[in-house]
């Protein structure tokens, strides 16, 4: 078996620069156990080596040579980490678990291949002309009702689980419509400055990957909302995918390449905010710095775009959204990890939602617990994505709202997901679609608004 004794050009030396860039992070550890409560895997499994303590002790081994990365102890502990990083905010040594994992998981890769699914999707979500057809694939199963008549004859149990719960979270990502009435244009605020808030910004949208092709209208409706608060919204050619999906899985060389591809997209741009409307990739590009940090020629400018990063929840709560019509309905707020705890954002978004009249906010219970979706954490893990995604749809069926709503599509999907499989009647909505549904009750889009091209 290869060890790290002496490892020889080409993959192996640059996996052995990876290494001692771990080597370095790994120090402020001093296991001192807080992140053992916040972290889901060790909760549920009460594993040391399933907490992100353990996590650390394990790379650290490998780092100085004790322990072979090719192990199976190695392999499956990292492998079930959801990458959360509920640990980091709750860490007093300020340990960049994030960056750890991913580079752990880029050192287990390389002694040891991820497995089929995991490669192949890495691999579709790598090209704009592969990943087009599958989310063309996608929306197709999901306008017929297959991915919904699936969901309901294929087995709980056996090898066909992942397929049952994967078309579960297709079919959950049909729109949710909020209930009609209780909205009067009387009710919105007028027009004039109240519409120019964002007057004079020049902002760009991250299309994304998933959001682009099956949360489209969430991709619109953040348009339309920044329009009607006065944001000028360029279209950015040549942008893709943000990587966060490879950084997660291991394949830091396909995320590094499509990072690249978005700073040199958004730079040339010259906007002044690109804005995100999906916590996952939002962290991802605010990480482009450390993601490029090996990059003499990339590290600067990643970090010129990271200032300008921010999410849709963030930049609306910012200037303080146009009050519209009146939307009477509750909802159950979750917060999905990567906006929580990797970006560090918790109140834009219920900003976000206490501006539209007649929506009532509850906040579920364990709201900053994971909901086991974690990019395809929940299709590759079912027994303890499923147990984790469980406890996340009862809190939100404690609160008996009329939907959940949750600023990522991953976690929008693995919700609804669990909604779906338990015949719920509750929805699934961005808390962005929620606006745009008050400014549409108000009348304020009479005048259809458009992109105009950057450069």
């Amino acid at each position: 078996m290869p060890t790290m004794s002496a490892p020889p050009g080409g993959v192996r030396t640059r996996l052995a620069e990876e290494l001692e860039v771990q080597r370095e992070r790994l120090l402020p550890c001093v296991h001192c156990g807080f992140c053992l409560p916040a972290c889901p895997t060790y909760n549920r499994l009460g594993d040391e080596n399933d907490s992100p303590r353990g996590r650390l002790h394990l790379m650290k081994a490998v780092v100085e040579g004790r322990l072979d990365p090719a192990s199976d102890a190695f392999h499956t502990h990292i492998d079930r980490c959801l990458g959360c990083r509920a640990c980091e905010p709750v860490c007093p040594s300020g340990v960049e678990y994030g960056t750890l994992l991913e580079l752990a998981r880029h050192t287990a890769a390389e002694h040891r291949p991820q497995g089929l699914l995991t490669r192949m999707l890495l691999f579709v979500m790598a090209s704009r002309a592969l990943r087009s057809l599958f989310f063309v694939g996608g929306r197709v199963l999901r306008a017929s009702g297959v991915a919904a008549l699936g969901m309901r004859v294929l087995p709980s149990l056996g090898p066909l689980r992942s397929a049952r719960f994967g078309l579960a979270m297709l079919a959950a990502t049909a729109a949710w419509r909020a209930p009609a009435g209780g909205g009067s244009r009387g009710a919105a605020a007028p027009a004039g400055e109240d519409a120019k808030r964002g007057a004079g910004r020049r902002v760009a949208l991250l299309t994304g990957c998933v959001q682009e092709g099956l949360y489209g209208r969430v991709n619109e409706a953040t348009i339309r909302t920044l329009v009607a608060n006065g944001f000028e919204v360029v279209q950015v050619r040549g942008q893709d995918c943000c990587g966060a999906l490879h950084a997660h899985g291991g394949d830091l060389d396909r995320a590094r390449a499509l990072a690249k591809t978005n700073v040199e997209a958004f730079l040339a741009s010259g906007v002044d905010l690109v804005v995100v409307n999906a916590a996952g990739c939002g962290a991802a590009m605010k990480e482009y710095g450390t993601l490029l940090g090996s990059d003499g020629e990339y590290q600067a400018r990643a970090r010129e775009l990271r200032v300008r990063v921010r999410d849709i929840t963030e930049v609306l709560a910012d200037v303080g959204p146009r009050r519209g019509a009146p939307v009477e309905c509750s909802v159950a707020y979750d917060h999905p990890c990567h906006l929580l705890h990797a970006q560090r954002v918790s109140q834009p978004p219920l900003h976000v939602l206490a501006a539209i009249p007649g929506v009532e906010v509850r906040v579920i219970a364990n709201a900053e617990e994971c909901c086991g979706g974690a990019g395809i954490y929940g299709i590759t893990h079912p027994d303890l994505g499923g147990r984790i995604g469980a406890d996340k749809v009862a809190a939100v069926r404690a609160v008996g709202a009329d939907a959940v709503a949750t600023p990522n599509p991953g976690c929008m999907m693995q919700i609804g997901a669990g909604l779906a499989l338990e015949g719920a009647r509750e929805g699934v909505v961005h808390p962005v679609e929620l606006l745009d549904e008050s400014y549409r009750r108000a009348g304020y889009y009479e005048v259809p608004s458009t992109q105009r091209p950057a450069g």
